[in-house]
Parts: structure tokens; C-alpha cells; sequence
């Protein structure tokens, strides 16, 4: 008897991220939330306060992006060594205005405060094996980790990664 190893599993992992503005009541930081699946279960997930504090309401969902970029590098170069990755991995956020900054290089000046080391994922993004695409923000997964949510939109968000609850 042999076995084949099955390549089709089509896109078997997926990114969502997110963040909230100025969360923090103390410190005013905000939260950075990013969630990957594989085949539609969730593998990694990550809720942490950003390290400084951002001056517009872009700039936390750019660095959410940028952290979720770089968490998903590895898995998705693992994958691909091990013959069963995508051609592509897809990055899902749900803030416009970060997706359009972070595929844009052009400079602009009310970003120029941004640090740096935030920049990288245009980088990534112009190599395209990670493709970064607008969700809407109620089928955002991510959502459930950066914010306080209804009960309601707490079930959603686990319906949407395949989690049981009770």
C-alpha cells in the first residue's frame, strides 16, 4: 500500500489583524491583535500593547500589520520548504488607509513620525508572496483581541476560526 501526499490545501494559511486607537487609558498605546489560521483552524494568535504611542488612528493598524507580516514569515517559508505552502500568503486588515500605506512608498508627510523599522513590510509586500487585502471589520477575527466586544461579536469572531463555545 502507498501513500500520496496530498499538495491541494489550497490556501491553508491566512492572516487577520487589527488594532484600536489609544486603548490604554493610562498610557494612551494601543493594542496590536493578529490571529493566523491553518486550514481554517487557528495555529498563532497574539494580543500585546504597542510600545509607543501612535499619533493618528493609522498608525497602530500599520504596525499591527507590520507585526503580523513578520509572524508570518516563517510559517508560510515552512510550509513552502516543506512542499504543501501557497504561492501566497493572504494578510487580511480591515483599515484602508494602513493597507494603502504600507503597498504605497510614496512619502507623505504626516507619516514621516512613523518609525522606520515599521517600513519593512513594503518590502515584503513588493517580494509578494504575502498579500495583504481590506476585510470588512465585522468579519475580522482579530477584532475580538484588541477591543472589549459584545458577547454577540465575540461568538462571530470564534465562528469565523472554527472555535467551539459554550
Amino acid at each position: 500500500m502507498t501513500f500520496e501526499q496530498d499538495k491541494s490545501l489550497g490556501q491553508c494559511i491566512v492572516g487577520y489583524c487589527d488594532s484600536d486607537y489609544a486603548g490604554d487609558l493610562d498610557k494612551r498605546r494601543s493594542t496590536t491583535g493578529y490571529l493566523f489560521t491553518l486550514t481554517k483552524v487557528p495555529v498563532s494568535w497574539k494580543s500585546t500593547l504597542q510600545s509607543t504611542v501612535a499619533l493618528s488612528t493609522i498608525e497602530p493598524e500599520y504596525m499591527a500589520i507590520t507585526n503580523a507580516v513578520k509572524e508570518a514569515i516563517w510559517p508560510h517559508a515552512l510550509l513552502k520548504d516543506l512542499g504543501v505552502g501557497q504561492k501566497q500568503l493572504e494578510l487580511y486588515s480591515d483599515s484602508q488607509g494602513a493597507i494603502h500605506l504600507a503597498k504605497n512608498q510614496v512619502f507623505h508627510a504626516w507619516t514621516k513620525h512613523i518609525v522606520v523599522r515599521y517600513h519593512f513590510v513594503r518590502e515584503i509586500l513588493e517580494e509578494e508572496e504575502i498579500v495583504l487585502q481590506k476585510i470588512h471589520t465585522t468579519e475580522n477575527p482579530a477584532d475580538m483581541l484588541t477591543k472589549v466586544v459584545t458577547r454577540a461579536k465575540f461568538e462571530h469572531c470564534l465562528d469565523l476560526v472554527n472555535i467551539l463555545h459554550i
